[in-house]
């Protein structure tokens, strides 16, 4: 696919997080991990990539199905601040979305990330 990719990296969507996406590459930082799963999210039909990156201990009671579906419509993303020490991240993001018609609303997170077997893992998330 040569459109640009949906978390707003301005790169084409398969040298982005398509390659996440498609399970061709693995994230290699807590940021691309943080952005293929806004994609995931943004795209839907990828619940099985979202539950595959999440902390195990964190994601109980989560299905593909359910991570599957698009109960919005993710707008655009923002980074705010991102950082990386050994196998823990964290990166602060804004990501805007709209329900149905309505007014877009914006959801702010500082997202929590873990590195476990080489892999990037999504823990969770503070949100305001």
């Amino acid at each position: 696919m040569a459109d640009p990719c949906v978390c707003g990296s301005n790169k084409v969507f398969d040298k982005c997080c398509g390659r996440f996406l498609s399970g061709a590459q693995r994230p290699a930082t807590p940021e691309q991990l943080m952005r293929s799963r806004y994609s995931a999210y943004a795209l839907g039909g990828h619940g099985d990539y979202l539950l595959k990156t999440w902390f195990p201990a964190t994601a109980r009671g989560l299905t593909t199905e359910a991570l599957s579906a698009r109960s919005c419509d993710w707008t655009r993303l923002e980074i705010l601040a991102k950082s990386q020490d050994g196998d823990r991240g964290l990166v602060e993001f804004n990501a805007w979305f709209r329900r149905g018609q309505g007014p877009e609303e914006v959801l702010h997170e500082k997202s929590v990330f873990q590195r476990t077997h080489g892999r990037w893992l999504y823990v969770g998330g503070e949100v305001d």
